[in-house]
């Protein structure tokens, strides 16, 4: 005779929240508009050594990545970048831009392993900064705004309905938290900040879809640092934000909007707008 004993009921498990990191987000996120939006608004010097310290703490974190282990190297290697950047932005001759190179070759020959990987990233930083700086005094600071808004609103708005919808993952290998949902969402909140900047602006209704480029190039700057951090195999940039991983994994999106910005400034006539 068999013993009927009931087997226990499974201890029920604790829903997963969706926005368990929405609190920490929110405040590091209105943080870092506001400092990005006053250094914008000032220009000049304060702008520039903002996205000196930003491109050069990105370099450390990139390198750090790469070599565990190599802290002093690192810094080294951060400290000579900023000083390269802050000497071309102090030039004029176009000539002097192949200097953008020496960060990333220096640092390539330091690695003992992903050389290319780390040449190509090291490569996008400079120029992204070396660009945004050039963009504010060529173009003025209203342009700066558009790239900043629409790189907020494509992560707002992706990160809100990717949650909220959930769906088909955009890209599972590389951002498993990426979903169809929230990217498309993006793009349709860029497409708006376009349209609203056409209110005050001398910019033709392209703007509209090219904000919405802008939006996906801001996306692809995600992905590539997600993809770059799984084949180097860390979870984070560094641990400069608390919960948040470092520099490089909040202005991800906006180093792939900024080259962006760069490649359709070589295409495009873009009006000066003061601000």
């Amino acid at each position: 005779m068999s013993d009927n004993v009931p087997n226990p009921a499974p201890k029920p498990t604790a829903p997963s929240n969706r926005w368990e990191d929405l609190n920490a987000r929110t405040w590091t996120g209105l943080l870092m508009v506001v400092i990005g939006v006053v250094a914008i608004r000032l220009g000049g010097v304060w702008f520039q050594m903002l996205v000196v310290f930003v491109t050069a703490v990105m370099i450390w974190e990139l390198a750090r990545m790469i070599r565990p282990g190599w802290d002093v190297g690192s810094m080294l290697l951060a400290a000579f970048s900023a000083s390269v950047i802050s000497g071309l932005l102090s030039q004029n001759p176009d000539w002097h831009l192949f200097l953008l190179l020496v960060p990333g070759l220096v640092g390539m020959a330091a690695m003992p392993r992903e050389k290319l990987t780390f040449m190509l990233f090291a490569l996008g930083i400079t120029v992204a900064g070396w660009g945004l700086v050039t963009a504010r005094d060529t173009y003025g600071g209203t342009w700066l705004f558009w790239v900043v808004i629409v790189v907020v609103v494509t992560d707002i708005g992706g990160y809100f309905a990717g949650r909220w919808f959930g769906g088909p993952k955009f890209w599972p290998s590389i951002s498993p938290k990426k979903t169809w949902s929230g990217t498309v969402a993006g793009w349709i909140g860029a497409g708006l900040v376009g349209a609203l900047f056409l209110t005050f602006t001398n910019a033709g209704r392209d703007l509209i879809w090219i904000s919405m480029l802008l939006s996906f190039a801001s996306q692809m700057g995600d992905i590539a640092e997600s993809a770059m951090k799984r084949r180097v195999g860390v979870k984070d940039s560094s641990s400069l934000i608390p919960g948040h991983g470092g520099l490089f994994d909040r202005f991800d999106g906006l180093l792939g909007a900024s080259l962006f910005m760069l490649l359709l400034a070589l295409v495009v006539d873009v009006p000066r707008v003061n601000i």
